[in-house]
């Protein structure tokens, strides 16, 4: 494949907002791609591959590059790739023979799986032996998925849609709601997605609406909604009929959530800030279903956030793990007796997952409810994100 001065230099200008400027890589590649229209498929792809892809290996990359230039980083990525350098004065002091007898001569597992050393020592620790297998898939390039929404079409129809299109996709087994495309692409500029016909949402995400047993005029509440996307899958399975409370601390993802719910032909999700402990414990014993999809350190969707193992830190994760259980021990009471709560994160670590629910459940706020079962998910097995969904009950 041929390069062009253009293309590699947005790459490389991308890097430096990523790795200089502390932003999130899938937001610099979104402005990147608005900034010049002109560039076709071909060169966006090449751009947004390259980054997401460079940005997985930076420790690799900048263990076997002679400099942390970042054209010279770049020249490193593409000898691994098995291309040929061009003749640019950018490449100059780079020995594709030297790159490729120094990555043979690597043994350390961070290094070789590009992730700090305190990742790994937390890892292996928490995961054992499934720790190796699942940081691998984890390096993998992740599936485009669709959600199908199955209030205006089903499955089979809009994989005839998107075949009539020139987009072949297949139904994987065990995710009713599910279709992967066979080919990466920009499927945002299909006409069945203005027209609300499908949703990009992860396989094992699907699986957390699935797990709360929903139907139809129950009185639902999704207490860390973000931009809404189990809310938009919970009323799809509830056929648009109750209410859900689509509830989150930030006004401006609830946006996001009007937005998706009117192209989905959603009228039963009402957005509400939660804007301290009163909003919840107004809602004390009120709902039928509690979704709580927890902030998370984010080890599960390493696939598609590769950055984000440059980001966290352990004191992050500990930080993250108070805010787990605070929410666990203040929410759960919005669930009437009898009722059901799904406690979901993206996570990997147990100390996020099952020992956070043994935590609360030995709790005083816990000692009404009861584990009914749980799914430690993990990429390596499913071959889709690493997620945890654990369903309790309120006696």
């Amino acid at each position: 494949m041929k390069l062009f001065t253009n293309t590699v230099s947005a790459v490389i200008e991308s890097l430096d907002e990523i790795f200089n400027q502390n932003r999130y890589a899938d937001k610099v590649i979104e402005r990147k791609l608005k900034s010049n229209p002109k560039w076709g498929a071909r060169d966006r792809g090449f751009i947004a591959e390259s980054i997401y892809e460079m940005v997985r290996w930076w420790r690799l990359l900048n263990q076997l590059s002679p400099s942390d230039d970042f054209y010279h980083l770049f020249g490193t990525y593409w000898v691994l790739q098995g291309n040929e350098l061009p003749d640019w004065r950018e490449f100059k002091g780079l020995d594709p023979k030297f790159i490729k007898a120094n990555y043979d001569r690597i043994q350390e597992r961070a290094i070789l799986q590009s992730i700090p050393d305190w990742l790994d020592d937390m890892g292996a620790e928490l995961l054992g032996e499934n720790w190796e297998k699942e940081i691998e898939t984890l390096n993998q390039e992740a599936d485009v998925v669709l959600r199908v929404n199955t209030l205006k079409v089903t499955r089979e129809q809009l994989m005839k849609r998107l075949a009539d299109d020139g987009i072949e996709s297949y139904a994987p087994k065990g995710y009713k709601d599910a279709l992967v495309l066979a080919k990466r692409q920009n499927i945002f500029k299909n006409p069945a997605f203005k027209e609300g016909l499908f949703e990009i949402q992860d396989a094992s995400s699907q699986l957390v609406a699935a797990a709360l047993e929903v139907e139809p005029g129950m009185r639902v509440i999704d207490a860390c909604a973000g931009s809404g996307g189990k809310s938009l899958h919970l009323a799809a399975l509830m056929q648009n009929k109750g209410r859900i409370l689509s509830m989150d601390v930030e006004a401006w993802k609830l946006q996001n959530t009007k937005l998706r719910a009117r192209r989905n032909g959603i009228s039963i999700i009402e957005p509400k800030v939660i804007e301290g402990n009163k909003t919840i414990k107004r809602l004390k014993e009120s709902a039928d279903r509690v979704l709580l999809d927890v902030p998370c350190s984010g080890l599960g969707v390493l696939k598609r956030n590769p950055d984000t193992k440059w980001k966290l830190t352990p004191e992050s994760i500990e930080k993250v793990q108070t805010i787990q259980q605070e929410i666990l021990q203040n929410y759960a009471g919005m669930v009437k007796p009898g009722g059901l709560l799904v406690y979901a994160t993206c996570s990997i670590l147990p100390t996020e997952n099952q020992m956070q629910v043994e935590k609360f459940l030995a709790s005083e706020n816990g000692k009404n409810f009861e584990l009914v079962e749980d799914q430690k998910v993990l990429a390596q097995d499913s071959g889709y994100d690493g997620f945890y969904i654990a369903k309790i009950k309120r006696k």
